[in-house]
């Protein structure tokens, strides 16, 4: 027996034996073409790109019968790449001026896109490389001819293992034949993570090498609410994740009956659960899930793919798609988390240190206007809120306000509708924000707390480090009394405080934020009944009593058992 911690992607346990998916490659020889040959190549390339197209059109169609229109989306994304007129005419220029064939240009010029994708410390745009990816094999399988997927021959159930799933290849899987799938690469936010969870398909990604480890015909377990993967378990743990299957699949039909019911404690206190997203794509999800609206909607996603950056009209039509299928729902969106080492600029040494997030935009004020006018735009046709990224100081927040002021001035002067009340928030994700959230909470609406960021910034710790990621713990005792001190602030000035970082979403802290006085979480949807569940399974009392008993305690490994003892109580189903 061996078991494997990946990346918990689709939630749900399955058992089954496994079908280890070949790693669909291409060679392709550099081979040059001769002068006269030019246009007939070229001829080859046009035709490709249209039946890639078409091809493209044929899946959004079918997602949206699947997983729903927006959903379908997420597969707009290829299509603009195969539209994208910067990339064709490097490509163009690749086979009539170095006289390349269409397969190698194809491959040269979407590799150099590859690449940089791989190299970015965004681990959520890194994770838009399988999208690139996906687009190159149907060129590819296009010009070269096509091959009959393994995947659609299957007799019996199974799970899949694969070095990588493109999001092409997830939503076509038949759920009756493929039960769950483990993958080496990806990670919870890519696309075809996202399908996996709209199709209910348990997965867990980024294993690193389950395709060397995993033969053909062995039983495995999917864990994929946990990211495990047990090979050839022994008939103890075989037995117990049988009975976790069965408790699932009992817990996934209690969750779903108090999906629509409110988060509310037994003795009468209500909270707010709203759903973290990267796309307009994943708002069913969170409704479907529960959720009261949106309080994190991370807008990096409209960079992904472009060769430019995306136009006011592009912001504004993305925005207006979240609003509108909001229908009347809040939506906080969070304005560009980009760093200085990303579209063509010179990397830094350290970019977490660097010049990223808020300070991007002050430095590059044309796309911070171009996004704050969409934005507003937006807000004329639904509840929105405006969300700054590390604010470290008073200034930066004064001085993001002016450049809001100041385009909502040029929007009046155009004639052009938006709301001018609306709310203002900062994230509050280090350490200097919390020591001054008093001044802050002063000219703000909201906060909302990124714990990702706070406790790296706190400890000095990169989670995706695998040298020190097991010292990244939401349980450290200065965390949680930066999170008392960030949630009393609020308190103090009568202002909202939200948590949108993933330890909102991680149970064994939810009674504990709940004691502490959070009243406002933003979570992953698959979370969020799960969430409500605990909410509605206690009081303020039995939660305060939690808190209370935390804050005795100074060892992160204490806390986090105490937790987890304490959680499972209430929600034994979570472990």
């Amino acid at each position: 027996m061996e078991i494997k911690k990946g990346i918990a992607a689709s939630p749900g346990v399955v058992i089954k034996e496994a079908f280890v998916l070949d790693s669909e490659e291409f060679r392709i020889p550099r081979r040059y073409i001769k002068g006269e040959e030019v246009e007939a190549e070229l001829e080859r390339l046009h035709t490709a790109l249209a039946k890639a197209q078409e091809q493209i059109r044929s899946l959004q169609g079918l997602a949206a019968k699947r997983i729903g229109l927006e959903h379908a989306l997420i597969f707009q994304v290829h299509l603009e790449m195969l539209q994208d007129k910067n990339l064709i005419e490097e490509i163009t220029s690749l086979i009539r001026d170095k006289k390349h064939t269409p397969e190698y240009a194809i491959s040269r010029a979407l590799r150099k896109y590859i690449k940089a994708f791989q190299e970015m410390d965004d681990a959520y745009l890194a994770e838009r490389v399988s999208d690139i990816f996906d687009v190159e094999r149907r060129l590819l399988r296009t010009l070269l001819g096509e091959k009959v997927e393994e995947l659609n021959r299957l007799q019996e159930q199974v799970v899949v293992i694969a070095r990588n799933l493109s999001p092409s290849q997830t939503l076509a899987l038949d759920k009756s034949k493929v039960l769950g799938f483990a993958t080496d690469v990806g990670g919870r936010t890519g696309h075809t993570a996202i399908i996996a969870r709209a199709l209910d398909i348990p997965a867990v990604v980024g294993l690193g090498d389950i395709t060397t480890d995993v033969s053909g015909g062995d039983l495995v377990i999917i864990d994929g609410t946990h990211g495990v993967v047990i090979i050839s378990p022994d008939e103890e743990t075989l037995e117990n994740y049988r009975g976790r299957q069965q408790s699932f699949q009992s817990f996934e039909e209690r969750l779903a009956a108090i999906r629509d019911l409110p988060a509310e404690t037994l003795d009468g206190h209500r909270v707010t659960i709203l759903g973290n997203i990267e796309s307009p794509d994943e708002i069913p999800s969170c409704l479907h899930h529960g959720a009261s609206g949106i309080g994190l909607y991370r807008t990096e996603f409209l960079y992904f793919g472009k060769t430019a950056e995306p136009t006011e009209d592009q912001h504004f039509q993305a925005y207006l798609r979240a609003v509108t299928t909001l229908g009347g729902r809040p939506i906080v969106i969070r304005t560009l988390d980009l760093g200085a080492d990303k579209f063509g600029a010179i990397p830094e040494r350290n970019p977490f240190l660097g010049l990223r997030s808020i300070r991007y935009c002050f430095k590059r004020l044309d796309l911070f206007r171009i996004q704050l006018r969409a934005i507003l735009r937006a807000s004329a046709f639904g509840p929105v809120r405006i969300l700054f990224p590390m604010v470290a100081t008073l200034d930066e927040l004064r001085r993001a306000k002016r450049v809001v002021r100041d385009v909502m001035q040029e929007l009046e002067t155009e004639q052009i509708a938006f709301n001018k009340d609306v709310e203002i928030g900062i994230m509050i994700e280090v350490p200097a924000a919390v020591l001054i959230a008093d001044s802050l909470a002063k000219e703000c609406d909201f906060f909302s707390i990124g714990t990702n960021d706070l406790i790296q910034y706190t400890i000095a710790v990169d989670r995706a480090n695998e040298g020190v990621a097991p010292l990244f713990n939401p349980a450290h005792p200065a965390i949680l009394r930066l999170l008392k001190m960030t949630i009393d602030s609020g308190e103090r000035n009568n202002i909202p405080v939200a948590m949108c970082g993933e330890m909102s979403g991680e149970m064994v802290y939810a009674m504990f934020l709940l004691g502490l006085g959070l009243k406002e979480f933003s979570v992953a949807p698959s979370t969020i009944p799960e969430l409500k569940q605990v909410i509605r399974s206690v009081t303020m009392e039995e939660a305060a009593k939690v808190t209370n008993e935390v804050f005795k305690m100074d060892d992160p490994q204490e806390i986090t058992r105490y937790l987890e003892e304490t959680t499972k109580r209430v929600l034994p189903e979570a472990f």
